[in-house]
């Protein structure tokens, strides 16, 4: 791939590193990431995708910026109120890199949709706010064979880790083997969140996507990254695949994505 001059020099950091260099960004350039929501995580994790230089990125979310979203939601600003995330989301990623192109998915995912959309993509990085996604992101990555970024937050907490199912490795099931019951775990919306602790697991996130696509260092699979903000402290714990996993086990009870049908 030829370079045109600006290209060189927004890229030039990375194509100073040696792991990167001209062919790693080139490699990036050529790369498809879906992001799972416009909110917390992914507003971060979408900026930072595209200053970096992911050449397609899509987001999908069906929601619209509210008021309340702005105290960490950094993709969005206060005028885009009302607005759909995605649209905000959009001019935000064009406006940080014109390189980019954008993708909108303004729908929820669901299990009639998901493997269509994933399937689009390279790799799925997930910064979605509810338990039901994590899971049919978790097995739709699974079933359409893509490498899954995950990550969540909550109060001052924060967890992350890489699933590559497809490639023998553990999935979200083998740590958490179904969703809890509706009202067990709070939400952000009930228990609150610091804003920056969003920044910071969303830009672990990015790294990590960053990582997968060039196929550099030691990534998250096999392991999930506990971060305690008020702490400052961060705990990596080795995952093993489950032999009884009911999704990638050695006798798996799901099949398909109908688990997800309402």
């Amino acid at each position: 791939m030829t370079f045109s001059e600006s290209q060189i020099n927004r890229y030039a950091r990375h194509i100073l590193l040696k792991e990167v260099g001209g062919e790693g960004q080139a490699k990036l350039l050529a790369s498809k990431a879906l992001v799972i929501g416009a909110g917390g995580l992914g507003s971060p994790l979408l900026l930072y995708l595209a200053a970096a230089g992911v050449g397609t990125l899509g987001v999908i979310d069906d929601d619209r910026v509210d008021l309340s979203n702005l105290q960490r939601q950094i993709i969005h600003v206060t005028g885009d109120v009302g607005r759909p995330k995605v649209e905000s989301a959009v001019r935000a990623i064009n406006a940080v890199n014109p390189d980019v192109s954008v993708i909108p998915h303004q729908e929820r995912l669901c299990a009639a949709n998901a493997r269509e959309i994933i399937s689009g993509y390279d790799i799925v990085a997930d910064g979605s706010d509810n338990f039901p996604t994590r899971f049919l992101v978790n097995d739709a990555c699974y079933f359409s064979g893509k490498t899954l970024v995950s990550a969540a937050i909550l109060r001052f907490d924060g967890q992350i880790a890489t699933f590559k199912a497809h490639q023998s490795g553990p999935c979200y099931r083998c740590i958490f083997r179904e969703p809890p019951a509706p009202g067990q775990i709070p939400t952000c919306a009930e228990a609150g969140v610091l804003g920056a602790l969003c920044g910071a697991l969303g830009s672990l996130q990015a790294t990590e996507v960053l990582k997968e696509l060039l196929g550099l260092g030691e990534g998250l699979s096999g392991y999930l990254v506990i971060y305690d903000g008020l702490a400052a402290a961060f705990r990596k714990i080795k995952v093993k695949p489950d032999p009884e996993c009911p999704l990638c086990g050695d006798a798996p009870t799901i099949k398909d994505l109908s688990i997800h049908l309402d």
